[in-house]
Parts: structure tokens; sequence; C-alpha cells
């Protein structure tokens, strides 16, 4: 009996300094993409020489752009001067915006995660805000212990008929709440899968340009996927979009 090989996703590192330059992800997003997506997992690494944009959007059924401790550039959608303390990572925007939008055109799954969703938000013309989340959304130290960052959380209501409501059978959920930065206009063709329930910040958001997935969420799935089912269920989506596009070569 032949075994159906599992869909590729490519996954989005960033570039930090560890006594030297690096390209990091962490495991936390690759694991759940093996165990509950089944899927066979490819590091994009956010070198633009580095990268075949052509080349990995033939290569990959799908892509994530994960989140990161580095935020979008402001000059990517006219936004004002990041807070000081705030990074960016000029590279992983240039690699990230290149192929997400190359998958989009050739009709292949494109997913977010914290930056990712902004990347996205940008990519289709909307812009981001830093004053929005500011002492909301985003409480503790990157340095600091990474327990307490990702135990900040929130309530969110998830739009009535959407995507993430029926895969998680949800309507409101708690979700961890971990940016320096949200949507403040949202970019043209996507719609709002989920809301803050306390300032209606957008946090979840989806479209279907081309026919294939695009899907977002503000929050960390990946973090508690051990302990949440509607982690799980984000990740089940994530198998069955890649599966449909594997099936579709």
């Amino acid at each position: 009996m032949t075994v159906a090989a599992r869909p590729v996703i490519g996954v989005l590192c960033c570039n930090e300094t560890l006594g030297r330059p690096v390209q990091t992800v962490a495991t936390r997003f690759v694991a759940p993409l093996a165990r509950f997506s089944d899927s066979t997992v490819m590091l994009v690494p956010a070198v633009r020489d580095a990268v075949d944009i052509t080349v990995l959007a033939t290569l990959l059924d799908g892509v994530l752009l994960t989140g990161s401790r580095s935020n979008v550039a402001p000059e990517r959608y006219g936004g004002a001067i990041l807070p000081t303390g705030q990074q960016i990572d000029h590279e992983r925007d240039e690699v990230a915006l290149a192929l997400a939008g190359r998958m989009i055109e050739a009709g292949k799954p494109v997913f977010g995660i914290c930056r990712g969703l902004q990347e996205i938000n940008v990519l289709f013309g909307g812009t981001l805000s830093t004053d929005s989340c500011r002492g909301r959304h985003h409480r503790g130290s990157w340095d600091g212990c990474f327990d307490t960052l990702f135990g900040h959380r929130h309530d969110v209501e998830l739009n009535d008929g959407g995507l993430l409501a029926s895969a998680t059978g949800r309507r409101r959920m708690s979700v961890n709440s971990v940016h320096e930065q949200g949507i403040d206009r949202l970019g043209s063709g996507l719609s709002v899968e989920a809301v803050a329930a306390d300032d209606g910040l957008i946090e979840a958001i989806r479209a279907q340009p081309c026919g294939a997935e695009v899907l977002a969420v503000q929050w960390h799935p990946e973090w508690d996927v051990d302990h949440s089912p509607e982690s799980r269920a984000f990740f089940a989506v994530v198998g069955h979009s890649l599966r449909a596009a594997a099936d579709a070569r």
C-alpha cells in the first residue's frame, strides 16, 4: 500500500543575534505542524539573498508566518516610527511579504500567527498601530519569564459563521496576548474572524483571494496546544488546507 506523502509547509525564521547573527524559530511553532497538521516542515531563512521566492512557492504546499520579537517596519505601511525598544527585522519583512504574496497568487494557503497576522494585513494594504496595544496586549519582557509573558490572557469573540467559530465550536474563548502592534486599518479583501472582547481589536483575519485559505490569528495557538482544543483546531485547519493544496498539484 502506498502511503501518501505529507504536505510541505514553509515556516519563516527570524534574524537574531546570539553572539553572532543567527536564524531562529521557536520549536513550538514547528512541532504542532507535524503532530496536528500532519505536515513536513521546511524552515525558510529570513535572508533575501538565500531565498528564491519562485522556487520556494513551487516546492511548498503552504507557508506559516510565525510570531517574532520583532515588528513589521513602519515604512511598509506608512506608519509612525516605532517606540524605543521595539525591534525591526527588515529582511524578515521582505522575505515574508514576497513569499506570502507569491503563494497566494499560486492558490496556496498562507497562515499567520501574531507577527504573521500583521504581515498579512500589510500585504493586503492594511496598516498597523502600536497605540492600540500599549499596556493591554503585551505585558512583561522578552528577556523575562516566558510563562509570565504568555500567561497574559483576554477573551476574544469569534465571528458567527466564520471558519474559526466552526472549527472550534466556540463563539467566545480565552487567548494569550503577546503583541506590541495590532491592526489599525484592515487590509482590502480581508474579513474579520475574531475581535478582542474588551476593546474590539481585530484578533483574527481570513481571505480566499485565489481559492486557497489565508488565515491568521493575533494570539499564539502554538503556546498551549497540548492543553487547548481550540489551539489544536487551528492546526487542524492548517492541515486540511495543506492537504487540499497538495492534492491540487
